[in-house]
């Protein structure tokens, strides 16, 4: 039986839980794949740090650059995180010709280019399935399970954190700032938690799935980010008596050009996405062949993370024994595809304005409006407050973003409207 080596940079919790898998799971995996797995070194930042699992001191390194050039290695983890050292490391293991398996998303998405070309040039092979929806298999899905499909529309509730804060406002009807203390306290956001509130982390994630649907690199400066800090327990509380769910979504669309955007999105309570609570991911997938297809599971921590980790360790193994050709990541960008401004997308929108309960109010709202063509579907307004500043929501017909933006400047200037508007896209997924 062959044996396969592999060294593992970063030792944090995912690295930890692969090193438990791997040898926990090890005659699975000899009998399924016909290969032995050995963890030939493991780079860590402190040789010190207490860990949860055991390993003999003999493996630990803080010389990366070590494992990297060493000849028996083959296959090379990567579990650093950021764009800094992982970028290297990466960079120096493909230059070798070593395999790399990653799950690190912000670098593929802001250094894809640089890396895809590297595989290219070097005739070496990356392997990313857990950089995308943890223990989801979404990307193997995507390279070979609907291969034959033209991607319509992928939605995706791609950030555990942020679903976990909006499964806590919408059924325990507390706050942002209460669901996010929670989140911290239960391990599920980190102490700085701007990179996943903030939209970050699944904008990442969506430019992944937009290349990788698309055949082309989809640039990270093009996906439209917004996150979630402020929506309110209003708004989930007006979202459901319409009858939606406030959820994060990644969006990609291909219709007249090509747009993926993370933002915040009011979904028909009646669609499976709005059942999807707490940390866990949900990806549904259109194709022009296979339909809908959906893929949910956890996104993030040890285990989940660590399953997709080793699925791609086994498939670089079975690579190497069988000296299989290296395929292409991405094809090259069909000339025909336009990739779409936010400005160009058009939506439905919910927009809850406060405003003085007075006479003649919604009708100035409604001119500023239809002088941009927007119609309105459906209008709320409590009552009981006249002469004093109250909520108005306005369902907003189909309309191009910038025609939005531009007529909601205009209804800011109206006397009888007062603080920051709420302005939220609204997707039935149909």
């Amino acid at each position: 039986m062959q044996e396969i080596r592999i060294a593992v940079a970063g030792f944090g919790t995912v690295g930890q839980g692969v090193y438990k898998h791997l040898l926990q799971n090890r005659a699975l995996l000899q009998q399924r794949l016909g290969i032995r797995f050995a963890v030939h070194g493991i780079a860590v930042r402190n040789l010190r740090r207490k860990r949860s699992v055991k390993v003999p001191r003999s493996l630990l390194t803080q010389d990366w650059k070590s494992l990297v050039e060493d000849p028996r290695v083959n296959i090379v983890v990567e579990l650093f995180g950021g764009c800094g050292e992982a970028r290297k490391l990466i960079l120096a293991a493909l230059r070798k010709g070593k395999s790399v398996v990653t799950a690190n998303k912000a670098l593929l998405a802001e250094h894809g280019e640089e890396i895809f070309e590297a595989t290219a040039r070097y005739r070496a092979k990356i392997y990313f399935e857990a950089s995308v929806a943890g223990g989801v298999p979404i990307i193997k899905a995507l390279r070979e399970g609907l291969i034959v499909n033209r991607f319509q529309h992928i939605y995706g509730i791609l950030n555990g954190t942020c679903n976990y804060i909006l499964s806590k406002m919408s059924h325990g009807g507390v706050s942002f700032e209460d669901a996010l203390k929670d989140a911290q306290k239960g391990g599920y956001a980190e102490a700085n938690p701007a990179f996943d509130i903030d939209g970050i982390d699944a904008a990442h994630k969506v430019a992944i799935l937009a290349s990788l649907s698309n055949g082309f690199l989809m640039p990270f400066s093009k996906v439209y980010i917004e996150g979630i800090r402020s929506i309110t327990p209003l708004d989930i509380q007006f979202a459901h008596q319409l009858g939606y769910e406030i959820k994060l979504l990644g969006i990609i669309r291909n219709e007249n050009g090509l747009s993926a955007r993370v933002h915040p999105v009011l979904i028909p309570r009646s669609h499976i996405l709005a059942a999807v609570d707490g940390v866990y991911n949900a990806i549904v997938v259109r194709g022009d062949v296979v339909g809908d297809a959906m893929f949910y599971g956890r996104g993030a921590g040890a285990d989940a993370t660590a399953s997709a980790v080793i699925a791609d360790i086994s498939e670089a193994g079975l690579d190497r024994l069988y000296s299989t050709e290296m395929r292409p990541l991405l094809g090259a960008k069909p000339a025909q595809t336009k990739i779409k401004s936010i400005d160009e997308v058009v939506s439905r929108y919910y927009l809850r304005l406060s405003v003085v309960d007075r006479p003649g109010v919604l009708a100035a709202i409604a001119s500023v409006l239809a002088r941009k063509k927007i119609g309105i579907s459906s209008v709320i307004q409590p009552e009981g407050h006249e002469g004093k500043a109250v909520p108005l929501i306005l369902m907003i017909h189909d309309a191009k973003y910038r025609d939005m933006r531009r007529a909601l400047q205009g209804i800011m200037r109206l006397p009888s409207v007062r603080g920051r508007p709420m302005l939220l896209r609204v997707e039935d997924l149909s």
